[in-house]
């Protein structure tokens, strides 16, 4: 059973650095963004992240117009 353990551990670990070479060799490696707003071909096209246009939509528009009036209460 600790034979087991230490043989995937060993193998966890060997795989981390086979995947992280690129990023270790590099003298500023970083991950890639592979996010919505880091992508130029998709900034160029109009495409953005969907969280950041919910949030865009969220604020209060101090121009927007008022699309219903409101009703006065008559008293009888």
């Amino acid at each position: 059973m600790v034979k087991l353990f230490i043989v995937c551990v060993l193998i966890i670990a060997i795989c981390v650095i086979f995947l992280c070479t690129n990023i270790i060799l590099k003298k500023n490696g970083r991950f890639p963004n592979t996010h919505v707003s880091g992508n130029k071909a998709m900034h160029e096209r109009g495409i953005r992240c969907v969280q950041s246009q919910d949030m865009e939509m969220r604020i209060d528009n101090p121009h927007a117009i008022k699309e219903r009036k409101e009703r006065k209460e008559t008293k009888q």
